[in-house]
C-alpha cells in the first residue's frame, strides 16, 4: 500500500523542490500540499471526519510555515491526529531543536538542504510508525475516530474553592448526555476524586509517565471504568509519585485520551506544576473556578496574570467560573470579569452546599439527586461549554491551534520557571 505524503509549506520555491523529491519515492503518494497551518489542520479534520484510514501516513511540516510556528502546529496535529507521524523540514537540524521537536510531538527531523537518502529514510520510519499506531486503535473497541476529542481544564484560584466537584459534575454531564467521557485527576499531589466517588484503584497517571508510546490497550490498563460510565484516570495515591508526570508525560497522556474519547474533563487543582501547565495549554477550554469572596478574587487574578507571564494562557482565552454565587454578595460576575480580564461563564452555581454535603461525605456525588441545584448549575454549565451531544456549537475560547499564532512555544521558559 502507497505511503500518502502531505507536504505542509508556504514557500513555493520549498514546495516544489519538496513535491520532487517525495514523488521520487518508492511507494509513496504525495497529496497536494496546503500552504499554512489552518489549511492544514483543516485539511486532516475533514479527512478524519470520514475515517482513521483517510488521513495520510506522514505530514511534512516546513520550518517557514504560517501562521502557527511550526512547532506549534506540530503540537497541535499530534495532539489531534496522534495516528499521523509529523517530520519537521528546517535549516536548524541541531540537537536542540531535535529535541524540541520530539518533545512537541514530531517523529523525525530532516535537515535543509534536502537530500533524498535523508528524506527517504525519515519518511519510511515515520510511515511503519503510522501503520502501526493505527493497527493498535483499529484493535480498540471503544475508540473514538474523530479529530480529536474536546479537552476541558478546571484549575482552581485557591483551594476550596470546587474544582473537583465541577470537574466530577461537567464530566458526568457529558457522558449522560451519549458522549464517551474520561475524567483525568491530573492534581497531582493532592487530587481525590476517588474519594468523590468512593472507587478503590490500582493504577493512576503516574503510571504511564515513562510511556512514550500509549497505546489503547496501555491506556486502557491504566484506566478505571466507573458505574457511571466514565473513563477515570486518578492521581497517584502516593503524592510523591506525581513528580513523575512531566510536562512532556502530561502531553502524551493528554493527547491519547483526546484520541479515544470525545470529552475529556480534567481537575488540574489549584497549584501549578509543568504537568498542569502543559495540559491547560493545550485544552481547548481551561475553567478557573473561584468563589465571590475577595481572597478567591484576588487568588484568581493572580493566576491569570501567573499564566499569562509563563505564557501558558492568556487572560481572554480563561473562562471564570463563580462558585457559591448569591444576588446578596457584594463581588458579582461583572465585576470579577472586570478584575480578572477573562471571560465568565453565563451559568453560575449557587451557594447550597448543604445539598452536597451528605453525596460529598459518602463518596457519591454521581448520585446527586436530580433536583439539586447545584447539580442543575453544573450541568447547565455543561450545556453552555457544548460539552453535552447537542450543544458542541456553543461558544468556546479559541483552541491551541489559534492561540499558537500569537506566541513563541514556552516550554523551556515554563520549565525553567516552574522549577522542572
Amino acid at each position: 500500500m502507497p505511503t500518502r505524503i502531505l507536504p505542509a509549506v508556504g514557500d513555493a520555491d520549498a514546495v516544489r523542490t519538496l513535491t520532487n523529491l517525495l514523488s521520487q519515492l518508492p511507494d509513496a503518494e504525495p497529496v497536494t500540499p496546503v500552504t499554512d497551518s489552518t489549511q492544514l489542520v483543516d485539511t486532516l479534520a475533514r479527512l478524519a471526519a470520514e475515517s482513521i484510514d483517510e488521513l495520510p501516513e506522514v505530514v511534512v511540516v516546513h520550518e517557514r510555515i504560517g501562521p502557527v510556528p511550526a512547532l506549534e502546529l506540530i503540537r497541535d496535529v499530534a495532539l489531534r491526529f496522534p495516528a499521523v507521524g509529523v517530520i519537521l523540514v528546517t535549516s536548524d537540524a541541531g540537537p536542540g531543536l531535535f529535541q524540541a521537536a520530539m518533545d512537541y510531538g514530531a517523529r523525525g527531523l530532516v535537515g535543509l538542504p534536502l537530500h533524498y537518502e535523508e528524506l527517504a529514510s525519515r519518511v519510511h520510519a515515520v510511515a511503519q510508525w503510522s501503520v502501526g499506531v493505527r493497527r493498535h486503535l483499529g484493535a480498540g473497541a471503544d475508540v473514538f475516530h474523530g479529530a480529536g476529542g474536546t479537552v476541558v481544564t478546571v484549575s482552581g484560584a485557591k483551594g476550596g474553592v470546587g474544582t473537583s466537584l465541577t470537574a466530577v459534575q461537567l464530566a458526568l454531564a457529558a457522558q449522560a448526555s451519549g458522549r464517551a467521557t474520561a475524567l483525568l485527576d491530573m492534581d497531582l499531589q493532592t487530587g481525590d476524586i476517588a474519594s468523590y466517588l468512593d472507587i478503590q484503584f490500582r493504577r493512576s497517571v503516574a503510571d504511564l509517565a515513562a510511556i512514550s508510546d500509549i497505546t489503547p490497550r496501555v491506556l486502557a490498563d491504566a484506566v478505571f471504568r466507573h458505574d457511571s460510565g466514565l473513563a477515570l484516570l486518578l492521581a497517584p495515591g502516593d503524592g510523591e509519585r506525581g513528580e513523575d508526570v512531566t510536562d512532556r508525560a502530561a502531553r502524551h497522556i493528554v493527547a491519547a485520551l483526546r484520541a479515544r474519547y470525545e470529552v475529556v474533563v480534567i481537575d488540574c487543582g489549584a497549584q501549578l506544576t509543568g504537568a498542569g501547565a502543559a495540559a491547560i495549554e493545550s485544552a481547548d477550554t481551561a475553567l478557573l473556578v473561584t468563589t465571590p469572596d475577595v481572597v478567591a478574587v484576588r487568588g484568581a487574578k493572580r493566576t491569570v496574570r501567573m499564566w499569562d507571564r509563563l505564557q501558558i494562557r492568556k487572560a481572554e482565552e480563561t473562562t471564570v467560573v463563580v462558585n457559591r454565587h448569591t444576588r446578596a454578595t457584594e463581588i458579582q460576575p461583572a465585576l470579577i470579569q472586570r478584575i480578572t480580564g477573562t471571560a465568565v461563564a453565563a451559568t453560575t452555581v449557587p451557594a447550597h452546599f448543604k445539598e452536597l454535603q451528605g453525596a460529598v461525605d459518602a463518596g457519591r456525588v454521581h448520585e446527586l439527586d436530580h433536583k439539586s441545584t447545584v447539580k442543575q448549575a453544573l450541568w447547565a454549565l455543561a450545556g453552555e461549554l457544548g460539552l453535552v451531544k447537542g450543544t458542541e456549537q456553543a461558544a468556546r475560547p479559541r483552541s491551541a491551534r489559534h492561540r499558537g499564532a500569537e506566541r513563541a512555544a514556552p516550554t523551556f521558559r515554563r520549565r525553567k520557571e516552574l522549577g522542572r
